[in-house]
């Protein structure tokens, strides 16, 4: 490809990983061997909170009565937007059966897990829109237990909207506890808690970083880095707009990336005029973090055509993706790596973060070439099984010892034998492998 950088990144998500790994295996460490003491300790010099930490229903209904009527309306229709979504997702896990061969019966069951936790971040932003997304989708998969985790401020407790919506979406639990500690209670079961049997949500790299240490033990949505955008635009776009979005998103932190990929010139141009100035009229720490992601993380790429500009996005595989062209038919069906694709300006990357349905934890820093984002899916097990008459044991049996001697698996080899001399003993069979192979 012949393109063109009108402005490039001078880091990566991955330029500033340091000690991250070492300082959250030392908390999750000492935490698994002191429990609910270890965890407080931590929860004390980090979230500087000494109040209860499992919420009480009194301590939610107080909190919630905090929550003006106007949101309270905005949070349930976005639960009503993202449970009605999830709820079609939900429909496309089939049980299935099918007669393999004549007597031989195998299936699909759609499970869910039994415990999830849901990660809310509440520190820099509190990500109200997160516990909607993390614990409606947890309710409507049909986990038995769901946890909700979000870190304390000091001497206020977690976010009374964050608390309200958690309650509305269906949590069970509310943990008030941030960070790796956070992650940690809900793994190991501490305070009383179930175990977690996954782990989703957004977080700081510390949280990320647990949960990419911890996975194996329980699931994970994903492993996830700082969040990225990209914009595709042609000579039909807003330069205003697109601009507008772009500075959007940079706002999430200091290295989220935002890439803005163009075949017109003049677009980008007019585009890298107004960026600077829309960052300057935000609130200070919104501004401070856009202005870092826009120095450091930001991309203006000029392609020749559209095809290019696919192929350049396909490379990048963005979190969000958002389509301000002609043609959106042709960009649908052509795009193949993404978390979420907005297609048109009148759909953006906030719509999706916070109201309009499809989830807003997505696969992060090129994950996106080989996963999507969080969804019903993420909290079901997928389990098969089977049943057969004798008759049709008697073909799987023979192939089974065959293959099993070929391999060298001699055990595997008599249980299929086993079979056939109780259901067919005037019967001989060859069950040798063939040493020529």
């Amino acid at each position: 490809m012949t393109v063109e950088y009108l402005k490039k990144a001078v880091l990566t998500s991955k330029t500033d990983a340091s000690e991250t790994t070492k300082i959250v295996q030392e908390i999750l460490d000492t935490i698994e061997a002191g429990g609910d003491a270890a965890a407080l300790e931590y929860a004390a010099r980090f979230d500087k909170y000494e109040g209860d930490i499992i919420l009480s229903d009194a301590a939610i209904e107080a909190a919630s009565a905090k929550v003006p009527e106007k949101l309270k309306r905005d949070i349930e229709f976005a639960h009503q937007n993202v449970k009605r979504f999830a709820e079609a997702q939900r429909e496309t896990c089939q049980d299935i059966e099918v007669e393999v061969i004549p007597g031989l019966i195998a299936g699909q069951k759609s499970i869910p897990v039994d415990t999830a936790g849901c990660y809310i971040p509440g520190g820099r932003y509190s990500h109200i829109a997160s516990a909607i997304m993390t614990v409606t989708t947890a309710k409507v998969a049909g986990c038995k237990n769901i946890i909700a985790c979000s870190p304390p401020r000091p001497g206020i407790g977690v976010n009374a909207a964050i608390i309200y919506a958690a309650k509305v979406c269906g949590a069970d639990k509310i943990l008030a506890m941030g960070g790796v500690q956070g992650v940690a209670a809900m793994t190991f079961g501490l305070f009383g808690l179930p175990k977690a049997n996954i782990l989703v949500g957004p977080g700081n790299q510390f949280v990320a970083e647990a949960k990419r240490i911890l996975f194996g033990r329980v699931g994970i949505d994903m492993i996830a880095g700082p969040t990225d955008s990209l914009v595709l635009a042609d000579a039909t776009a807003d330069a205003e707009v697109v601009a507008a979005d772009l500075v959007g998103q940079a706002e999430h932190g200091y290295n989220s990336p935002v890439w803005l990929v163009t075949d017109d010139r003049s677009l980008a141009e007019e585009v890298m005029v107004l960026v600077p100035k829309l960052i300057d009229d935000l609130p200070e720490v919104n501004r401070d973090n856009a202005t870092a992601a826009w120095r450091d993380y930001a991309e203006v790429i000029l392609c020749e055509n559209r095809q290019e500009m696919a192929a350049t996005s396909d490379l990048y595989a963005p979190e969000h993706l958002t389509v301000q062209a002609q043609d959106l038919d042709w960009w649908l069906k052509r795009l193949s790596c993404y978390g979420s694709l907005f297609l048109g300006e009148e759909t953006t990357v906030a719509f999706g973060d916070k109201a309009s349905g499809p989830n807003h934890v997505l696969p992060t820093s090129g994950a996106a070439t080989y996963t999507g984002g969080l969804s019903v899916h993420k909290y079901m097990k997928i389990v098969t099984w089977q049943r057969a008459t004798r008759d049709a044991a008697k073909p799987v049996a023979e192939a089974t010892a065959r293959i099993s001697r070929l391999e060298g698996m001699e055990g595997h080899a008599r249980t299929a034998d086993i079979r056939l001399r109780k259901y067919f003993p005037d019967e001989t069979f060859d069950l040798t492998a063939d040493a020529g192979v």
